[in-house]
């Protein structure tokens, strides 16, 4: 999965492969059905290849600097060649069904002759279509849904040659082109046809539109620190999975892609999770994105007043879609083999229905951090922040399902009550700065008890060490935070030895596992990798515990493991290999937030002689 890069127009995105094919590709939204699916069913998933049509080649891919804009280029000995993919941005606040993806198709040197495939599969491949072929391009047309792809070319040119319609409506065309020359195709979703020609110069303005508006989104950076490359493209990352008629972000923009090959913990990412959101507000914030910050305000501050303590469940849900609906009814695609044969496919998260704790916490926390950057709550939602809260001081104390979404039962989990403490403290901090109302005295109740529930619970004396939950003594990185949120000094003699027992347990060379799922059954089959988000939060723990050398190296190992354009998913295997949904809003985040603490610790402490000559 590692060997794609991104592209996006802010209301859905597709996965490119560093051979020319699209093999992920929803449309209208992150979350709406499939159009090409080959990467979770190679034959049956469907897919719009553009490579060599003959001998051996080797490519590489790289993005446009400063952009979205992929480029995926081609070596052969008969020329060098590349195709230019790239997604015209569609702004603003109403959502499109009309989508635009641009496949540029260029011969940079010598002669090349491009295989053109284009094999729809709408609706994961259970929406059959009819082909209609034309002298400017193909129209795919089913039921529901329509696709529409368009020549680039000049009036007149017959470079695009022996185009046919094969087994299944597919369509398959060759493109020869000399040096300098340049052709390709325009996808469009939405209504059927019609179909026109696309001339050169329609394109290159195209291109320049979407480089441009990139260029400058990325202008409004104030990250001026060691790391500013890596962070510009986590930055850019986070952006391509965001849904700008809502502000909301993907957690990623696939799904079912496995934590382990030939596993079941194959989960849909296309949500959007409070978690996530708020976590997304430090990182956005940090870089000096304040709209897009702002946005993911405004996001869950409409989730709040929709579900407002429904059902008995809490003022929120842990994942809506990114229309703010909460319907993610979970099902299994039994006809796809899933990713390297992992099934099953799941499309739907069924985890939306757990009860989360932490997600108050940081939801909480982003709003607070908001507070102290000016984004400043107004009285309608000081009322509804109060309402949350309340919610929280009479309901913290009861079993979860905790951060991990785990499905083998609730539990006393501690991260879960570490997290109800920062919401109570940060409403507590946001009441007394701004003189606001509020029931202070209840607030300040509940916060205490957990203070002193989860030091005498929380605890495990035989590990010396803070555990996953109360029933257990296993360890868990989520608890990485506790120093962060200010919950527990970086220098505590409880940390220290909590922080040495996950050095020990947790932590292989740069790379942190979660938990131990053998140690700590969690209702799923089979193991997983280290978790790249944890491994970004250990990073923050140890250049807050003083530890800023091995903070750093620790951080430069991490970078390693990102793709060859920069892109991670969730978790690290055993040999290096990405796992899990692919790239993750989670670990982009973390990496940013790791970097702006990091460059702030190695600012305070510089390093020493002796330091530099050990």
């Amino acid at each position: 999965m590692a060997d794609h890069g991104l592209i996006g127009d802010l209301q859905t995105a597709a996965l490119v492969t560093t051979d020319g094919c699209i093999d992920w590709f929803c449309a209208p939204r992150f979350d709406s059905p499939s159009i090409f699916g080959a990467l979770l069913d190679h034959d049956r998933g469907g897919h719009f290849r553009i490579r060599p049509a003959t001998g051996a080649f080797t490519s590489r891919q790289l993005y446009f600097p400063d952009t979205a804009v992929l480029v995926t280029r081609f070596m052969t000995e008969a020329g060098v060649g590349e195709v230019v993919d790239f997604m015209p941005v569609t702004e603003g606040s109403v959502a499109a069904a009309d989508h635009r993806l641009v496949r540029m198709v260029r011969c940079v040197r010598g002669e090349m002759t491009f295989a053109v495939d284009i094999a729809p599969r709408f609706d994961y491949g259970r929406e059959p279509f009819k082909t209609h072929l034309g002298e400017d391009g193909v129209v795919f047309e089913g039921e529901r849904t329509a696709v529409t792809v368009c020549l680039i070319r000049e009036p007149d040119d017959e470079r695009v040659a022996h185009a046919r319609v094969g087994e299944n409506g597919d369509v398959h065309a060759e493109l020869t082109l000399g040096t300098g020359q340049m052709r390709g195709m325009v996808l469009r979703t939405g209504a059927a046809g019609p179909l026109r020609q696309v001339r050169t110069a329609e394109a290159w303005r195209l291109f320049d539109e979407t480089v441009d508006f990139w260029e400058a989104w990325l202008g409004q950076s104030t990250y001026a620190g060691r790391w500013r490359e890596t962070l510009n493209r986590s930055a850019i990352t986070l952006k391509l999975m965001t849904y700008a008629p809502t502000g909301a972000l993907v957690a990623a923009p696939t799904a079912a892609l496995p934590e382990q090959i030939g596993g079941s913990r194959n989960w849909d990412y296309r949500y959007t999770w409070v978690r996530d959101a708020s976590f997304s507000v430090y990182s956005l914030l940090g870089m000096g994105f304040t709209e897009e910050a702002a946005a993911l305000g405004r996001w869950l501050r409409d989730r709040v007043d929709e579900q407002a303590d429904k059902d008995g469940g809490g003022p929120l849900k842990i994942m809506y879609r990114v229309d703010g609906s909460s319907d993610l009814s979970e099902e299994v695609l039994g006809h796809w083999e899933g990713y390297r044969g992992s099934a099953p496919v799941h499309i739907g998260n069924g985890a939306a229905g757990q009860l989360q704790l932490d997600i108050y916490g940081e939801a909480m926390d982003s709003i607070y951090f908001a507070d102290r950057h000016g984004l400043t709550a107004g009285h309608q939602g000081w009322v509804r922040i109060c309402e949350l809260l309340d919610w929280v001081a009479g309901n913290w104390d009861q079993p979860e399902e905790g951060i991990w979404e785990t499905r083998g039962g609730r539990q006393d989990f501690t991260y879960g009550r570490l997290m109800c403490w920062v919401a109570l403290d940060r409403g507590i901090r946001l009441a007394a700065e701004h003189g606001r109302p509020a029931p202070l005295d209840r607030w300040m109740t509940a916060r205490d008890a957990l203070y002193r529930q989860i030091m005498d619970r929380g605890w495990s004396a035989e590990r010396r060490a803070f555990r996953q939950h109360y029933g257990t003594d296993v360890l868990d990185s989520s608890l990485l935070r506790m120093p962060t949120v200010g919950f527990i000094t970086p220098t505590d003699p409880m940390w220290a030895s909590t922080l040495r027992a996950m050095d020990a347990e947790l932590v292989t060379d740069s790379l942190v596992y979660r938990y131990d799922p053998a140690a700590s059954p969690d209702g799923l089959q089979g193991s997983e990798g280290t978790f790249s988000l944890c491994s970004f939060a250990y990073v923050n723990a140890l250049a807050g515990a003083g530890q800023v050398d091995k903070a750093r190296v620790t951080f430069e190992k991490m970078l390693t493991y990102a793709n060859h354009v920069g892109l991670y998913s969730e978790e690290i295997g055993l040999t290096g290999e990405q796992l899990g949904n692919f790239p993750q809003a989670f670990t982009h985040l973390a990496l940013i937030d790791a970097a702006i603490s990091l460059d702030r610790q190695l600012d305070l402490h510089p390093r020493s002689t002796a330091r530099r000559r050990r």
